[in-house]
């Protein structure tokens, strides 16, 4: 089964902070999946729903996410970068807008207390993006759901920006205090354990004007 994920064109102005209006966001087709990795094992209560929006300088992820429980860093960076951000919970997205290596991709995560982390990953070794991304979360406690924002500087992610070309990509949630965590890919991976890091399994993202 192949997966294709689709980013609509943002042509309306951004807020003063610089993310799109919620009416925005209508526009852009939303992909979800509450499966595990292994597209096994449905929870809705831990379901996400991923969504794209791209200017010629910028892409827009957007997560909304059930949950269950929430486990979080108390600590972070100043300006909220925390390594290993893996290890707690979080909605992370990779993305290779150049598919000529495969083994060469961004990763971008973010946590429910706003917390985030941007990777640049390359034959399995990683080093901060410095990307200069942005993002804006809100927690609803009452309907225990999760949202965030990213925007990523497109420079960060090509040199050259080109929205008739498509890129890859895939989606992943993770959630639990301790094993067994909740693992989830939009994409499966279909790995023995949970492994994110699988190339081969990410879907295509294709730019709509």
């Amino acid at each position: 089964m192949s997966y294709a994920a689709y980013a609509a064109h943002l042509t309306q102005k951004t807020d003063e902070a610089g993310f799109p209006a919620l009416k925005a966001w209508e526009k852009a087709p939303a992909l979800r999946f509450d499966h595990d990795w292994k597209g096994e094992n449905h929870d809705p209560q831990r379901a996400t729903q991923a969504q794209i929006l791209w200017t010629r300088d910028m892409l827009y992820l957007r997560f909304q996410a059930n949950y269950r429980t929430i486990t979080i860093y108390s600590g972070a960076r100043n300006d909220g970068w925390c390594d290993e951000l893996w290890n707690r919970d979080v909605a992370e997205a990779f993305l290779q807008p150049d598919a000529s290596d495969p083994l060469k991709y961004k990763e971008f995560e973010v946590a429910p207390n706003g917390f985030w982390i941007d990777l640049d990953i390359s034959h399995g070794e990683k080093e901060e993006l410095h990307s200069r991304l942005q993002r804006r979360v809100v927690l609803d406690k009452e309907k225990k759901t999760w949202t965030a924002v990213l925007a990523i500087p497109m420079k960060s992610l090509t040199p050259g920006f080109d929205p008739r070309s498509s890129w890859r990509v895939n989606f992943y949630r993770v959630e639990g205090a301790a094993e067994p965590r909740f693992y989830s890919a939009w994409s499966p991976t279909f790995s023995p354990m949970p492994n994110f890091h699988v190339p081969k399994t990410f879907g295509e993202l294709i730019f709509r004007e």
